[in-house]
C-alpha cells in the first residue's frame, strides 16, 4: 500500500530512505490511517511514501523528518507508546529550530523522555513535555510533591500512574485517592443515593485515571480488597496513612485547616502527591485556599517538591491550550 502526503515546496536532491524492521511497530509509528505521517509531512513540508515498513521521504527537510521518525521508533522499541499529541509537541520545536544544534536539542528532549517512562499494567506512559518529565522525576525523588497548573496538563493522571507503578512493584501496599467535595454549588446531602453514590461523581476523574492505567477489572478487584481506596477528604480525619501512596486532587478547594489535616496524615513508608489549579477555586468568596497556604508555607522545606505547569503543558485537544492562554 502506498500512502502519499503533502508535496514539498522544494525537492531534496536525493530522497531519504527508511526501513523499519518490525511491521507492528511501523504501523504504530505511522498512526491510525497514517495520521502521524500526514502531520509530519504537513508541518515539515515533505512528501512521504510508505510501502509496508519501508518509507521514502522527499523534500528540503526530509532528513529532519527521518530524524523525528527515528526518535519515535526508538521509543516504540524501548516499550513506549507514540501518540499524535506527542508528535505535535516535538514538531513545534523542530519547526521552530533555526540551526542543527536546536534541532538536535528538540529531538534529544523527545528521546530523553523514555527514561521517565511510567510502566503500568495497561500501558507505558511517557511524559510529553519538559515539565511533565520534571514532574515524574520529582514524584520519584520526594515524599511529598505539589503539582500545580491548569486543566489538561497531566498533573493528576501522572501522579496516579506513578502511584499505580509503585503499587504493582510492591513499593507501597495501597493507594488512597481523595478530593474535597466542593463543586459548582452542589453539596453531598442534596444528591440522591447512599454515601458511595453521593461521593462518586466528585471522584470520577480519579476513577478514570485508574481505569486507564490498571484496567476496570483490576480496579474493581483492588477496591474490593482494600488495596485502592477512593474517598472524599472528610474521610481522612484522624487517620495515619502508612505504606501508602496518597493523592489529593483539586486541592485548591481545601481550606487551610483541611490541608493541614491532610498533610499530617503522612505515615511511615508513604508518598503523597497534592494537585490543584489556583485559577479554579470554588470556595466561598473570601475563603483562603489551603493549597495557596501550603505552597506559601512549605516551598522552602527540603524533601518537598513543587512543579508548576502552564498552558504549554496542556496535552488535551490543542484548543484547550488556547483556551487556557485566553
Amino acid at each position: 500500500m502506498t500512502t502519499k502526503h503533502h508535496a514539498p515546496s522544494t525537492e531534496a536532491p536525493e530522497p531519504v530512505q527508511m526501513h523499519l524492521p518490525d511491521n507492528r511497530m511501523a504501523q504504530s509509528l505511522f498512526g491510525p490511517h497514517n495520521a502521524h505521517l500526514d502531520r509530519i509531512a504537513e508541518r515539515l513540508g515533505v512528501y512521504i511514501t510508505a510501502r509496508g515498513n519501508h518509507v521514502t521521504i522527499k523534500g528540503a527537510r526530509a532528513r529532519d523528518a527521518k530524524a523525528l521518525l527515528d526518535v519515535f521508533y526508538g521509543r516504540l522499541v524501548n516499550g513506549g507508546e507514540v501518540e499524535l499529541r506527542e508528535i505535535e509537541t516535538t514538531l513545534d520545536k523542530v519547526v521552530q529550530s533555526g540551526s542543527d544544534t536546536q534541532l538536535r536539542d528538540a529531538l534529544a528532549v523527545a528521546q530523553g523522555y523514555t527514561e521517565f517512562a511510567i510502566k503500568t499494567r495497561k500501558r507505558t506512559i511517557n511524559p510529553r513535555t519538559d515539565n511533565q518529565a520534571v514532574y515524574i522525576r520529582t514524584l520519584r525523588s520526594n515524599e511529598l510533591v505539589f503539582g500545580l497548573g491548569p486543566a489538561g496538563t497531566g498533573k493528576t493522571f501522572l501522579a496516579v500512574a506513578r502511584a499505580v507503578e509503585m503499587l504493582l512493584a510492591g513499593e507501597v501496599e495501597r493507594l488512597i485517592l481523595s478530593r474535597p467535595a466542593v463543586e459548582a454549588g452542589e453539596r453531598l446531602g442534596f444528591l440522591p443515593g447512599d454515601m458511595k453514590e453521593k461521593v462518586d461523581p466528585y471522584l470520577r476523574p480519579l476513577y478514570d485515571a485508574l481505569f486507564d492505567t490498571l484496567g476496570a477489572d483490576q480496579v474493581e478487584k483492588r477496591l474490593a480488597a482494600g488495596e485502592i481506596e477512593i474517598a472524599p477528604l472528610a474521610f481522612m480525619r484522624g487517620r495515619t496513612l502508612a505504606h501508602a501512596y496518597v493523592i489529593l486532587d483539586e486541592a485548591q478547594n481545601t481550606t487551610p485547616v483541611q490541608m493541614k489535616m491532610f498533610l499530617t496524615r503522612l505515615g511511615e513508608g508513604s508518598r503523597m502527591a497534592v494537585t490543584g489549579d489556583l485559577s479554579q477555586i470554588d470556595l466561598p468568596p473570601g475563603q483562603r485556599s489551603g493549597l495557596f497556604d501550603a505552597i506559601e508555607t512549605l516551598q522552602d522545606l527540603p524533601g518537598i517538591g513543587m512543579v508548576q505547569f502552564d498552558q504549554h503543558d496542556v496535552v488535551r485537544n490543542r484548543l484547550v491550550g488556547a483556551i487556557v492562554r485566553a
